[in-house]
């Protein structure tokens, strides 16, 4: 495999106005992100109100986070054959039809099927935004920016939900978690419609049907199995569906090597420095989706935080997230992917580290402040590199399906990651002798020392498989280089 840079041609889609694309494209990724937690500092209350079990209190993260991880594929190419502007708009206005579902549900099926809709419309939404991001910075020092701005968001957005979700449930209603998303969808779908022309990839629009139902089957398999490991790993509940997840996904890989039309060209994968990408995403979406939750949990449970008290108590993450992301974006041309993707994991896994340290008796600026700096610092040092990663050298009729594969990495690591981690959780809990303050602390520290062992498993992945020459994301070279395979 030869590695060759040129010039990507001209897409006839390119926004006139990239910057005021940006703004609402970013405000779209921004809800896509931000409904992952939105709901995370609600769930107490909510659980209470709707007579929710913890069991399937999980279910109304998960739900979402699995819509959105197995159909994001099916969403890339979508987007890709359809139109990326049209699906963008088609997307924005369905993500607010179920979210409006949501708002008004009254009983726990009801709203853990809206957020599987939320889900499955943000799978059409996030590959779109990216996409048409791709073609309206085709290339140069803006490129970058704009990519740095937009990759910040998923950990900002994350961050912010949780923010956000605080508020409203304190001074509103927990439901208003849902109806917020109304507005903020209305605007970023005006703006698209406005800044953006439609873009689209030419030659044949078949779809890789079988490829669609084994991916959505193997990930749901996969899900499904790590949230029912409470009943014992050995269970048919749990170590049934595991491999039955593994089993389809393997399938679902032999079938795209022979498709005509893959859902997945495996050439879009298998690039080296994109699949570093991908592996990244997976890994720290467990992390943060997953992370996130319980230190929320211990945040509003166990130091008895209200719950917008603890959005607040957040965002020290949030602001070192920020300033971490402009410095590694402004910096990425001299220092290259490969530095900041191996170094931010460390400061993760040092947070969780630190994390570990929980108790019934311990107190905020202690226990939970240094972590959280540390967290946003690594967060931000490893979204930049990612998002520019994951797109380089992707011929612009696969952007797509490429803009969709890192965004179902995230979202299906965050699944995985909350399933697992809420397994580890319950069982830590019964072994510590019941669900008082201090068993639930034993609980989430065996969370955040697992947590820690998946963030620096990035490590390796971003030292053996980055090898991008520094220029390739200076304004001397192209930032769209052609991949030969």
């Amino acid at each position: 495999m030869a590695t060759q840079l040129a010039t990507a041609p001209p897409d006839l889609a390119r926004s006139t106005a990239p910057w005021g694309a940006l703004i609402f494209l970013a405000l779209a990724q921004l809800m896509v992100v931000l409904d992952g937690t939105i709901v995370n500092l609600a769930l107490p209350q909510l659980q209470r109100e709707m007579g929710i079990s913890d069991s399937t209190r999980a279910w109304v993260v998960t739900a979402y986070a699995l819509a959105l991880g197995a159909f994001l594929l099916l969403g890339g190419r979508i987007a890709d054959f359809w139109g990326r502007k049209r699906t963008f708009m088609a997307a924005a206005a369905g993500f607010a039809v179920a979210s409006l579902l949501g708002g008004i549900a009254q009983q726990a099926w009801e709203l853990i099927g809206a957020r599987a809709l939320q889900g499955l419309f943000a799978a059409l939404l996030a590959p779109a935004a990216l996409a048409l991001l791709t073609v309206s910075f085709p290339g140069g020092k803006d490129r970058g920016t704009a990519f740095a701005i937009f990759g910040s968001i998923s950990g900002v957005g994350a961050a912010i939900g949780v923010l956000l979700g605080g508020y409203l449930t304190d001074y509103v209603s927990w439901r208003w978690c849902f109806f917020v998303n109304i507005p903020i969808a209305a605007i970023a779908l005006a703006g698209v419609w406005a800044k953006v022309q439609e873009s689209k990839a030419g030659g044949s629009t078949k779809y890789d049907w079988p490829g669609v139902i084994l991916a959505a089957l193997g990930l749901g398999s996969l899900v499904y199995g790590f949230t029912n490991a409470e009943h014992g790993w050995g269970s048919p509940e749990a170590l049934g569906f595991i491999a039955a997840g593994a089993a389809l996904l393997v399938l679902f890989v032999l079938v795209e090597k022979k498709a005509k039309h893959p859902l997945l060209p495996l050439r879009v994968a298998t690039e080296r420095n994109r699949a570093a990408a991908f592996l990244a995403s997976f890994l720290s979406g467990a992390v943060l989706i997953g992370g996130i939750l319980f230190i929320n949990f211990y945040l509003q449970i166990v130091l008895g935080f209200a719950p917008f008290v603890a959005g607040v108590a957040s965002l020290p993450m949030t602001v070192v997230l920020m300033v971490t992301a402009g410095i590694a974006a402004k910096n990425l041309p001299r220092l290259g992917a490969r530095i900041p993707t191996a170094l931010g994991p460390v400061l993760i896994a040092a947070a969780m580290l630190w994390l570990t340290r929980v108790s019934a008796d311990g107190t905020y600026l202690v226990n939970m402040l240094p972590a959280l700096l540390l967290l946003g610092a690594g967060l931000g040092l490893v979204f930049v590199p990612m998002q520019n990663l994951a797109l380089f050298g992707v011929d612009k009729d696969d952007s797509g399906v490429a803009s969709a594969l890192v965004n179902a990495s995230q979202q299906v690591g965050g699944s995985l990651g909350i399933a697992l981690f809420s397994t580890l959780a319950a069982s830590a809990t019964v072994a510590a002798g019941g669900t008082g303050p201090a068993a639930l602390s034993a609980g989430y520290s065996l969370v955040f020392l697992w947590a820690a062992g998946v963030a620096i498993l990035i490590v390796p992945v971003a030292l053996l498989l980055i090898d991008i020459n520094r220029k390739t994301f200076s304004g001397t070279a192209s930032d769209t280089p052609a991949v030969h395979l």
